[in-house]
């Protein structure tokens, strides 16, 4: 039986999906690895491929990649990964893993979003774009079909949209970022010393304290706008919200839709779909496997 592996590589650990063509899942794993440690993950993810091999016993057919930063063009490396992951840009995962066939790697916000567009909530649309929550803002668009790549690699890095030209620029030089205004990596200075993570900031939010609900609400209306932005450039049918911060649930997605409702131009009276990540964590594994298996068909 034919069966492809998706390697999804995090800041910290490495998530892997063993999986058919048609989508049936035949094995998953999440194996943490130490980022202080030079390239411990490059060691770990050869081992896992080995298992992995071992125990469906026969090589894979696919094998794909997905990973954080600016993949190249050539789609067989991350050609940037500023500040974390030393020895992640410019490693040509075909050649370090020995391999006679490609390895094709993906940022892994696209390759969520393409494990969505293929087993998950955005299965059903061609124009969707995705925004994933967590220590920062990810995103990804797939526009009539195709995942939007741009001249070098940069579409779809949608948290890097300006909301405030007056704020603290991000990673990228960005003042007022979606990603300053949502990401969890400032929460501590966005909620002046009360919370150390947006999680106590939804829970405290949930109990009815009056000063977290202006802190959270501040921050979803400001995604609302970033949203509504979005929509007026990209024109999906649905826009997906998955990472950490989307496990809040409720306590997210009904002032998050209250609040796009305010902002969002329905000139035909027509309503994008606001919808949670059904995927979970292994979104990129599933968008790495997709994206092995379509390459194989391209080539």
């Amino acid at each position: 039986m034919d069966y492809a592996i998706g390697i999804d590589l995090g800041g910290s650990s490495i998530k892997t999906l063993t999986v058919t063509r048609e989508g049936r899942v035949l094995r998953e794993a999440n194996v943490p690895f130490n980022p202080e440690a030079h390239m411990e993950w490059a060691g770990k993810i050869r081992n896992l491929l080995a298992e992995i091999q071992t125990e469906q016993g026969r090589p894979a057919s696919w094998i794909g990649v997905s990973a954080p930063g600016l993949a190249a063009r050539d789609g067989r490396k991350i050609a940037c990964m500023p500040g974390r992951l030393d020895g992640l840009a410019g490693l040509d995962w075909t050649e370090y893993l020995e391999l006679d066939k490609p390895v094709p790697v993906l940022n892994d916000a696209h390759a969520a979003l393409l494990g969505e567009c293929w087993l998950g909530a955005a299965r059903d649309f061609e124009n969707v774009f995705m925004l994933t929550l967590g220590t920062g803002v990810g995103g990804a668009a797939m526009v009539e079909g195709k995942l939007l790549y741009g001249h070098i690699g940069r579409g779809g890095h949608l948290g890097h949209i300006c909301l405030d030209p007056t704020g603290m620029p991000d990673v990228t030089g960005m003042p007022g970022s979606l990603e300053t205004a949502i990401g969890n990596w400032n929460i501590k200075e966005r909620t002046k010393g009360r919370f150390e993570t947006t999680h106590e900031l939804v829970d405290a939010y949930i109990a009815g304290d009056s000063n977290a609900a202006l802190f959270w609400l501040r921050a979803v209306e400001a995604l609302a706008c970033g949203i509504g932005s979005l929509i007026n450039v990209l024109d999906p049918a649905a826009v997906i919200i998955g990472g950490g911060i989307a496990r809040s649930g409720p306590a997210l997605f009904e002032p998050l839709q209250r609040a796009l409702d305010k902002v969002e131009w329905r000139p035909t009276g027509s309503r994008v779909k606001l919808l949670p990540a059904e995927l979970g964590e292994f979104a990129g594994a599933y968008g790495a496997s997709r994206n092995a298996i379509l390459s194989s068909v391209r080539k």
